[in-house]
C-alpha cells in the first residue's frame, strides 16, 4: 500500500478556537490507496493573514470554511480565494464549505448565493455542521479523492515539492506508478 501525504489548508473566519495555526493529521483510504492528510488549520481573521497567508504554499487543497450565520464570514470569500489561488499551485483543489448549518434559523447566507459563488469560480461546495458532524468527513474525502484524481491524471506532480504531495511507500518493492493508475474498483 502506498501512504501519500496531502497538505490541506483549512480557512475558518472569526473562529475563537484557532490563533495563528493549529495542525493535526488523519490517514484515510482512497480508492483503495492509504492516505495521509495533514491538516493547517489557519485562522481566517486579518491580523493573523501575514501568518497564515505562508501555510498556503505547498497545499494540495484547501476547505474554505465560512459561517452562514455570520455574512462578515461569507464577506472574506474573495480575499480568501485570490490568496489561495496566488499563493498555491493551479491544481490545488478549493472546496468551500458552509458551517453552522444545523442553525438554520440563523442563517444570514443563503445556500443558492453560497452555491453561486462557488459554480462561478469553479469550487466544489457543501454545507456542513462541525457540531453535528454532518458533511464534514464528505468533505475531506471528497478532496482527497480529487487529489487523487490530479495525481492519476498527471496534474500533480509527486515529484515537485510545491505539489503539496508526496509519496512515501509502505511497503517494499511495490511500484507507486503502477498502483495510482491502476484503477480497478475505483470511482476515481
Amino acid at each position: 500500500m502506498i501512504s501519500l501525504t496531502y497538505k490541506f489548508t483549512v480557512v475558518m473566519a472569526d473562529c475563537p478556537h484557532t490563533i495563528g495555526v493549529e495542525f493535526g493529521t488523519r490517514i484515510i483510504e482512497v480508492c483503495g490507496q492509504k492516505i495521509k492528510l495533514q491538516i493547517w488549520d489557519t485562522a481566517g481573521q486579518e491580523r493573523f493573514r501575514a501568518v497564515t497567508r505562508s501555510y498556503y504554499r505547498g497545499a494540495a487543497g484547501a476547505l474554505m470554511v465560512y459561517d452562514i450565520t455570520r455574512r462578515s464570514t461569507y464577506n472574506h470569500l474573495s480575499s480568501w480565494l485570490t490568496d489561495t489561488r496566488n499563493l498555491t499551485n493551479p491544481s490545488t483543489v478549493i472546496f468551500l464549505i458552509g458551517n453552522k448549518c444545523d442553525l438554520e434559523g440563523q442563517r444570514d447566507v443563503t445556500y443558492e448565493e453560497a452555491k453561486q459563488f462557488a459554480e462561478e469560480n469553479g469550487l466544489m461546495f457543501v454545507e456542513a455542521s462541525a457540531k453535528t458532524g454532518s458533511n464534514v468527513e464528505d468533505a475531506f474525502l471528497e478532496t482527497a479523492t480529487r487529489i487523487y484524481q490530479s495525481i492519476q491524471d498527471g496534474r500533480l506532480d509527486l515529484n515537485a515539492a510545491e505539489s503539496g504531495v508526496q509519496h512515501k511507500p509502505s511497503q517494499p518493492g511495490r511500484n507507486l506508478s503502477n498502483d495510482l493508475h491502476q484503477k480497478d474498483n475505483c470511482p476515481c
